[in-house]
């Protein structure tokens, strides 16, 4: 039974070696080196072979580097990917591991593309081989693939040729922000312009105010209206009185400075007791107060002569109290000159 076994293993490495039905090349053996100083004492045998599929590409195009390793069962291989590669670009990279009774067969295939024309030479593949007897660091070299230009071998006849890389060029693109520029200085000229013209608006003078007149005219004036509505006349007695107590109450405040028309009547009086007030007739005043404040309050009646009396004890009140405010003293003229003193 193991003799049939090893005679299956030996014919599917032979077939292995063997060019594919496709006209694929054989795996050729290759010599690699053991970078950490030798072979390490009790390390078994391994070897290792490879070839490019195909061997012929062109520019840009993909192929596959195949390196197959036979080995003892105990025995492991692990790719160390290059860092860099000029001309070349890894795209895939799988592993494949068949064991047998005796031996093992770890297959690495790296699928490239090559950016040079020529004969490209491959990298050489640093491997990391783990056994029970140590660890080792083994380069395997790389193979030759032939690169070709994609353009026919008539290509320059034809006036054809490849171009190299161009220089970045650059293209129009239509772009509205010239318009947006001119729309906002269109708007920022609008806005300066209502500025200015807001600023330059001819602006309304105000009217000199006009001087009031004297108290005592004013206080005339609202009696002579107050009678001319004859209110006490219409039966409006409460409205009279209100009308009237406010008249008087005004006068009383601004002639004496102090706040009447907010106070009660005992507050106006006592606060007239308080101030330098000649002339003013304080019993009539309490008189017309106290009556006053019965109609407004009380509901109390009054006779049309009694309004009429209330009436021209305002008038009198005005006469008695009302004093003219002596004028502001004149200045002479500079030019004047002054009185002679002898």
């Amino acid at each position: 039974m193991r003799r049939l076994l090893l005679v299956v293993l030996l014919g599917l490495a032979a077939c292995g070696r063997s060019s594919g039905p496709d006209g694929d090349p054989e795996l050729q053996p290759l010599t690699a080196q053991v970078l950490d100083g030798g072979v390490a004492e009790g390390m078994a045998p391994w070897d290792v072979s490879g070839r490019v599929l195909p061997p012929q590409v062109m520019l840009g195009e993909t192929f596959t580097h195949e390196l197959v390793f036979t080995h003892a069962k105990d025995q492991r291989f692990e790719l160390v990917m290059p860092k860099e590669l000029e001309e070349l670009e890894v795209l895939e990279q799988t592993r494949q591991r068949q064991d047998g009774p005796d031996r093992s067969v770890t297959t690495f295939r790296l699928k490239l593309s090559a950016f040079s024309l020529g004969t490209v030479k491959l990298p050489e593949l640093r491997f990391e081989l783990y056994a029970p007897a140590g660890t080792q660091s083994v380069s395997v070299p790389g193979l030759d693939v032939e690169v070709t230009p994609t353009l026919p071998q008539d290509a320059d006849a034809k006036g054809a040729e490849l171009l190299d890389y161009q220089p970045p060029t650059e293209i129009p693109i239509r772009s509205w922000r010239l318009v947006w520029v001119a729309l906002g200085l269109f708007v920022a000229g609008l806005l300066a312009y209502g500025v200015v013209k807001w600023l330059r608006r001819p602006r309304p003078h105000a009217a000199a105010a006009k001087p009031k007149a004297p108290l005592d005219i004013r206080t005339r004036q609202a009696l002579d209206a107050l009678r001319k509505e004859n209110l006490h006349g219409q039966g409006r007695v409460k409205d009279f009185y209100f009308r009237l107590s406010e008249i008087i109450r005004g006068y009383l405040g601004e002639r004496y400075g102090f706040e009447a028309l907010e106070c009660t009547s005992p507050e106006l009086l006592a606060s007239l007791r308080k101030l330098h007030t000649p002339g003013l007739p304080e019993d009539k005043l309490m008189r017309f107060v106290s009556e006053s404040d019965m109609v407004k309050y009380a509901r109390a009646d009054a006779t049309p002569d009694s309004c009429e009396a209330s009436l021209a004890f305002g008038y009198e009140l005005v006469e008695k109290t009302y004093t003219p405010p002596a004028p502001p003293p004149t200045e002479p003229p500079a030019h004047v000159s002054g009185p002679r003193v002898p």
